[in-house]
């Protein structure tokens, strides 16, 4: 057999038969053969988020540590992508966990945070207040028009950009640079305010 023709059943099932009889370097036919179909699948299968590669390495290496499950003559390619569903399924049930405890948790810690921020110093908070104010009031026209809108009439995003002649994802972004511009300036005023007392 030349080196373009793909392995047959029985060359698998050799290299299987190999590895299990502890000659490890015998799977590497194994992974060659179906690294990339395995990520084929996987990228068809798996939601955008996922790391196909990820999930194609660790079936790879849980087809290796219980290759003493696999019985020999039966279809190998079969038991491997059953791993694989399996290592997909867990995956996205850590995923799942993960998003169900910060929808769960998230705000209960957010409020800890807000209220600890709210038991700090009096005077702290009225300094950043004050800085705030003075980073409001060093805003562009058009970028106070915008958080005018949306914090002083708490208008709607779709309102907003109906107002201002652009979509709604560019709204939404115009007001995160705007945030983010104010946290910075205040941040910048608080550290400054610090060294000076």
């Amino acid at each position: 057999m030349n080196d373009s023709t793909p392995p047959t059943e029985a060359v698998i099932e050799n290299a299987v038969r190999r590895t299990m009889a502890g000659e490890t370097m015998a799977f590497e036919a194994i992974v060659q053969q179906f690294e990339r179909p395995l990520r084929l699948w996987l990228a068809t299968q798996a939601p955008p988020a996922i790391d196909v590669d990820d999930i194609a390495q660790r079936t790879l290496i849980a087809a290796f540590s219980q290759l003493g499950k696999y019985q020999l003559g039966t279809n190998f390619a079969a038991w491997l992508f059953t791993i694989a569903r399996y290592q997909l399924k867990s995956e996205l049930t850590r995923l799942h966990r993960i998003a169900d405890y910060h929808t769960r948790f998230a705000p209960e810690l957010l409020q800890r945070e807000l209220d600890r921020r709210s038991d700090s110093m009096p005077e702290l908070q009225e300094l950043r207040l004050t800085q705030l104010q003075r980073c409001v009031a060093a805003l562009s026209e058009q970028e106070s028009r915008f958080i005018v809108w949306r914090y002083d009439e708490s208008l709607p995003l779709e309102q907003i950009a109906s107002h201002s002649g652009r979509s709604v994802a560019a709204v939404k972004k115009q007001l995160w640079k705007i945030r983010r511009r104010l946290q910075e300036c205040v941040e910048r005023h608080m550290s400054t305010a610090g060294e000076i007392s």
